[in-house]
């Protein structure tokens, strides 16, 4: 087989797999435009309407969005400095079995939520904080440390030791070296960190839909309102789920450069 033959079955490939992966998003797209009689006819001859978008941009939507944009980004500033810190001190520290603490750290991540809501309820229902956004926040921080700190471990250790040193034999503290030296070399690893916990915490529905009612509840619980005894609007879900995703999307397509690059740093050991 030809070079340029296995080329073009590597595109193809490729083209395929992101055609399967984006179907579900265009079809979503395509479903807020439609009456809610036609969603569950997968065709494109339909005539569009707005009533889907008219009927959930409402001023409880805005309610919602502003919820998740706080408890959101709340949790990605909270979790990028302590996740950073915490990193840098299991690489740099003199922590004893910093490996070890680093593997429990790695394995909280695959803690299932339902595990720990109990508990996690009672302790909320006793210190009041039941419909709080503080609460979504400190919540989303448990899961947003460990996947800061799994990434940017890598990205500390690859920082060549030789460029420490003669920041060191420069006269640079350590506080110097972190800021100066160790943090704009790292950037773009903290940038696409940062990233994926925005996306994490965007998305959360479990402790969203157990831990509030009203005052606090984010977009992917507004969503849940039009599954109903009645039925679900599948139109009205889907002009919902645009919105959501709408988000995401642009700030992913605005960084995907140090995205990228950050994803990438801690693969290769220069």
């Amino acid at each position: 087989m030809s070079r340029r033959i296995k080329n073009n079955l590597v595109t193809t490939i490729a083209y395929a797999v992101v055609l399967v992966w984006l179907f579900p998003m265009l079809y979503m797209l395509l479903s807020s435009f439609k009456f809610e009689s036609q969603v569950a006819v997968p065709s494109l001859a339909f005539t569009p309407t707005m009533d889907n978008y008219r009927a959930v941009v409402t001023p409880d939507f805005f309610k919602h969005l502003f919820n998740s944009v706080q408890v959101t980004f709340g949790t990605v500033i909270i979790s990028a400095i302590l996740g950073v810190l915490g990193s840098y001190a299991l690489v740099y520290s003199s922590i004893k079995k910093a490996n070890n603490l680093y593997f429990w750290f790695i394995t909280t991540i695959f803690l299932p939520a339902v595990a720990v809501i109990a508990p996690v309820y009672i302790i909320l229902a006793k210190l009041n904080m039941l419909d709080t956004k503080l609460a979504l926040i400190l919540l989303n921080t448990g899961a947003g440390i460990p996947l800061m700190i799994w990434m940017c471990t890598t990205y500390f250790k690859e920082i060549p030791g030789e460029i420490i040193e003669a920041a060191t034999i420069d006269g640079c503290s350590k506080t110097g070296t972190f800021f100066k030296i160790m943090l704009p070399l790292i950037k773009n690893g903290i940038i696409s960190s940062a990233l994926l916990v925005f996306i994490v915490t965007w998305n959360e529905f479990f402790f969203a839909v157990t831990a509030t009612a009203t005052k606090s509840a984010t977009l992917p619980v507004y969503m849940s309102k039009f599954m109903t005894q009645q039925g679900y609007f599948w139109g009205k879900m889907s002009a919902a789920g645009t919105m959501v995703v709408l988000i995401p999307v642009l700030l992913g397509f605005f960084s995907y450069k140090s995205f990228v690059k950050g994803l990438t740093a801690g693969s290769v050991k220069g």
